[in-house]
């Protein structure tokens, strides 16, 4: 990490995650850092968090963003970003395809949701979905229509907020029974097959995809605190030991494994620092119920 470079967030571009970079200040100047578990990460916060732009631009501005705020942009730019967004149900004409999914993050937490065929399961990696399967694929309003049928008829939520998913990761139940649970959501799914699917919408056979060994969850992770923003100077560092949507679970010596979710990292510059530095930003304790407020 040179100086000068900002993140730009965690994708899954696969079944690895890596760290996006940006250089300030040259147009086009990109990276991607891959990451692996049981390497040794280490970085510092250097100056203000800027903003992240919209749909790959930069910020016109430059403007100074809130440091715990998980959007990492502007007013302005996070208005540009929602007008052009499949999820805002702002764009009727898209000509790609769509697949529906069911998405498991726990027990008994479950939603329905769209992603462009295109992606993948990128959506759903990005989501921290433990487990998966498709529905369904067809066009755009099509595959709409269907996950507001299915959300109501099975009386799922829209979305489901990381803090939860994060709280259940340290007791998932094996392979087979989390495949078992998504199994019967979808049997309940198509049995509404004739309630009101879209015709134009492709029915898909049952099969769950699971991430647990994608996200490294080889035991139970049991995560004692959560970074709740980061600050200049501020030092988060660790052994990368699981990873699920935005998440980075950190294992830092005498602190337990500490979640970094990376959406309060895009827009920092960041530089490297010692990996047995531990963890000097805010943190919150969500494993023994507790709240931490000072700086580690």
């Amino acid at each position: 990490m040179g100086v000068g470079w900002r993140c730009t967030g965690l994708r899954w571009p696969d079944d690895r995650p890596e760290l996006g970079w940006r250089k300030d200040g040259v147009p086009g100047a990109r990276r991607a850092s891959r990451l692996v578990y049981g390497q040794e990460i280490g970085f510092r916060a250097v100056g203000e968090r800027r903003c992240a732009g919209a749909r790959g631009n930069v910020c016109p501005v430059d403007a100074v963003v809130p440091a715990r705020g998980t959007g990492a942009r502007c007013p302005e730019c996070a208005r540009l970003d929602r007008a052009h967004s499949v999820a805002a149900d702002t764009i009727a004409d898209d000509p790609r395809t769509y697949r529906v999914y069911l998405a498991w993050f726990g027990p008994g937490m479950v939603k329905v949701g769209i992603t462009a065929e295109e992606r993948g399961a990128a959506r759903l990696r990005e989501q921290g979905a433990v487990v998966f399967s498709w529905l369904g694929r067809g066009p755009l309003m099509a595959a709409r229509r269907t996950e507001e049928l299915l959300r109501a008829a099975l009386g799922v939520p829209d979305r489901i907020p990381y803090a939860r998913k994060r709280v259940v990761r340290a007791a998932l139940p094996g392979v087979g029974e989390r495949t078992g649970e998504v199994a019967e959501w979808y049997g309940r799914a198509a049995a509404l097959e004739g309630g009101g699917w879209p015709e134009s919408l492709e029915r898909l056979p049952f099969e769950a995809v699971d991430h647990g060994a994608v996200f490294g969850f080889g035991g139970a992770v049991e995560v004692a605190r959560a970074v709740t923003g980061l600050v200049d100077g501020g030092v988060v560092a660790g052994r990368l030991v699981a990873a699920a949507g935005p998440d980075l679970h950190l294992e830092s010596g005498a602190g337990g494994v500490v979640v970094l979710d990376t959406r309060l990292v895009t827009g920092w510059e960041l530089r490297a620092a010692d990996a047995g530095a531990g963890v000097s930003v805010p943190v919150v304790d969500i494993g023994g119920g507790g709240v931490q407020g000072g700086l580690f």
